[in-house]
C-alpha cells in the first residue's frame, strides 16, 4: 500500500536522472531492493548533501507512491566510509561487492543475513578492521573479496555443495567441481566438471566457517579455482553473471 516507512539502507548504485535529481538503487535492512528517486538532490543547496552516493549507509524516510520509485523525503549518515573513499583498491573492491549485491539480490523481502554482511564489508574496507592476509584497507585483497562471495551466496541460497558430491553424494576421493551439478564432485563424476584443489576446497568451507574478518589465505591459484567455482554456480542456478572478483 502508498505510504511512508523507515528503513536503514545502503546505496548500491546512483544514477542521474533529469536536470537535478538521482535514482538510487538501494539494499535495506527490512525492505531487500529498493528502487527510489531523490528529487533536487542534484541541486548545490540540496538538503541532501552528498550522502547519496554509492556506499553511504543510510536511515531514510520514503514515501511509496503508484509509482515503481519510492521518493526519498529525509537522508541521515549511519557510515559514510571516508577511509573506503581514500583508497583505490578498497573503491574497487565495493563496487564489485555492490555489484554483486544488485546482480544476486533482486528481491524486495527483507535478508538480514545479506544486509548484515554488506554492512560488514563495507566497514571492512573502511578500515575499521583488518583482516588476515590482506594489506593497506584490509580488506581489498581476493581472498576476503571471494569470502564475500560466498556467504552472499549462502545468504541468497546458492551455496555450493562442498561435503559429497553433488552427483552422487559419495563424500570420499572429491577432485572437481561443476557448477551445473552445483558443488563438489568425485573422481567417477568429474566429466564435465574443472579440477578443484584440496586447498580450493579447504578455502570454501573455512570462508563459509570463519568471521568476514578472518577470511582464510590461500594461493592464487587456488583462489582463481574459487573464483570459478562460484561464478559458475551462480551462473547456473541464480542466473547471474558476476563481474571478476579483482
Amino acid at each position: 500500500m502508498p505510504g511512508t516507512y523507515k528503513t536503514e539502507a545502503v546505496v548500491l548504485r546512483s544514477i542521474r536522472y533529469g536536470e537535478a535529481d538521482r535514482v538510487l538503487h538501494l539494499y535495506s535492512a527490512t525492505r531487500g531492493r529498493v528502487g527510489a528517486i531523490a528529487k533536487g538532490s542534484r541541486r548545490p543547496r540540496s538538503r541532501f548533501g552528498g550522502r547519496l552516493e554509492p556506499f553511504f549507509r543510510l536511515d531514510l524516510v520514503l514515501h511509496e507512491g503508484r509509482g515503481e520509485l519510492a521518493t526519498v523525503t529525509s537522508a541521515s549518515t549511519v557510515a559514510a566510509h571516508p577511509g573506503l573513499r581514500s583508497s583505490g583498491p578498497a573503491l574497487m573492491a565495493a563496487a564489485r561487492g555492490c555489484d554483486a549485491v544488485l546482480r544476486l539480490l533482486d528481491s524486495a523481502e527483507a535478508n538480514t543475513p545479506a544486509y548484515n554482511l554488506l554492512c560488514r564489508y563495507l566497514a571492512l574496507l573502511d578500515g575499521e578492521e583488518s583482516a588476515r592476509g590482506d594489506a593497506g584497507d584490509g580488506a581489498a585483497g581476493l581472498s576476503t573479496a571471494l569470502a564475500f562471495r560466498l556467504k552472499l551466496a549462502l545468504a541468497a541460497g546458492f551455496s555450493p555443495e562442498l561435503v559429497s558430491c553433488a552427483r552422487c553424494g559419495e563424500s570420499d576421493g572429491l577432485v572437481g567441481f561443476s557448477g551445473a551439478a552445483g558443488g563438489v564432485v568425485c573422481a567417477a563424476c568429474e566429466r564435465g566438471a574443472f579440477e578443484l584443489s584440496p586447498e580450493a576446497h579447504r578455502f570454501m568451507v573455512e570462508a563459509l566457517g570463519s568471521p568476514l574478518a578472518s577470511a582464510p589465505s590461500a594461493s592464487d591459484r587456488a583462489l582463481r579455482q574459487v573464483e570459478r567455482a562460484v561464478s559458475e554456480t551462480l551462473e547456473h542456478h541464480a542466473h547471474v553473471r558476476l563481474r571478476a572478483a579483482a
